[in-house]
């Protein structure tokens, strides 16, 4: 009896404080390791690219293939140093000069693929995607052009790309309308507000330029612009607004209807 008394007198082991002290080791050891940065790796990568794009295009190939097997691979587990490390190397290609062709083929494959590599690094590529739209080096290079302001577009970074592009839709040049439209309609799973953005910006152009169109049909000019621009703009308009109409004028109507309303209910 006398034992069965000291033993209810005995204080209790503090049990609360033992479970609190699990589950803190618990969430301790399942904190993500911090991320590598200011790798060797990288640096060597980076710097291997530039040497074979200092060759005045006879190591282009060779640069590419860094692009495929080193720096792209290396961004994704890079920290933010390598990782601007990494798309500043790749921007400064499009300062580059290349003959306009080799062997009868256009010789940009360094851009393309520099242009191409960068969409995958959003956002922090997005800056330097937006200055090499509008690269001097680049004015007359429309397939580069045409590729970086689809890049901008997969970055999906409505702070930084959603206005540039929305920009571009009124470039005189109906190929880079037509990119920037597809590009636009990467924003498909972006906040409502950034989606009606561009979809009033691009329902404006499809519209103006099929009006242009319909009020003269000898404009040949007009004609051709629409045609340029309608499919990547309307496909664009269907993706922003999860909608299955492929007819401007009925998009126009949709949106009258519709502008002011939640489109995710």
């Amino acid at each position: 009896m006398i034992t069965h008394i000291l033993l209810a007198l005995l204080p209790l082991p503090n049990l609360s404080g033992a479970v609190d002290t699990v589950s803190a080791a618990r969430v301790y050891a399942e904190d993500p390791a911090p991320v590598a940065d200011k790798r060797p790796e990288v640096e060597e990568a980076v710097d291997a690219f530039k040497a074979h794009t200092d060759k005045k295009g006879s190591e282009d190939r060779e640069a590419i293939e860094i692009i495929d097997k080193k720096l792209i691979p290396e961004f994704k587990k890079s920290g933010p140093k390598d990782k601007d490390l990494i798309v500043k190397g790749l921007a400064k290609v499009f300062d580059l000069r290349r003959n306009d062709e080799k062997e009868g083929v256009p010789n940009n494959g360094l851009f393309i693929a520099a242009a191409t590599a960068l969409g995958e690094m959003g956002p922090e590529s997005t800056k330097l995607l937006v200055s090499a739209i509008d690269n001097k080096n680049l004015k007359k290079q429309m397939s580069v052009r045409s590729t970086l302001i689809r890049s901008l577009g997969k970055t999906r970074d409505v702070k930084g790309a959603l206005d540039p592009l929305i920009k571009l839709l009124q470039d005189k040049d109906a190929v880079l309308v037509a990119a920037a439209g597809e590009a636009l309609g990467e924003f498909a799973d972006a906040d409502l507000a950034a989606r009606k953005k561009g979809f009033e910006a691009m329902l404006k152009v499809v519209n103006a330029a099929k009006d242009s169109k319909d009020s003269d049909v000898n404009d040949t000019t007009a004609r051709e612009r629409y045609e340029a621009i309608a499919t990547a703009l309307v496909s664009s308009l269907g993706k922003l607004a999860k909608l299955d109409e492929r007819d401007p004028d009925k998009l126009r109507d949709w949106w009258n209807k519709n502008k002011n309303k939640n489109w995710d209910e």
